[in-house]
């Protein structure tokens, strides 16, 4: 089963803007770092509800889908986060690889 969060990535155009989205959309706890380790720390518990670092969820057989519109413009404006957000899912996919667990993250852009 999938599920999908939509991002749009139009409003991301900074750091900080980046981290505020996620953080709303996900749900992060107050302590939310606003910085990619504690981005890919929030999303390695998407699939621990008890966890507490995100309200969005899915089974550990599950698949999240990050569908990230206006991803061109985002991919121009900052390539750095644009870069960022892939190679930090990617990460998160790895962890749960090494765990014995199946990825759990993509990414869908436009």
């Amino acid at each position: 089963m999938t599920k999908t969060v939509r991002i749009n990535a139009q409003l991301i155009t900074d750091w900080e803007t980046f981290h505020d989205l996620f953080k709303k959309v996900f749900g992060f706890p107050d302590f939310y770092g606003k910085n990619m380790n504690a981005w890919i720390d929030c999303m390695t518990y998407i699939d621990d509800k008890d966890s507490g670092m995100t309200r969005v969820w899915i089974n550990k057989t599950d698949t999240l889908v990050i569908e990230l519109t206006n991803s061109k413009k985002l991919k121009q404006r900052c390539p750095d986060i644009h870069s960022a957000l892939l190679e930090c899912a990617a990460f998160v996919n790895f962890r749960k690889i090494e765990n014995k667990e199946q990825s759990m993250i993509a990414i869908a852009a436009d």
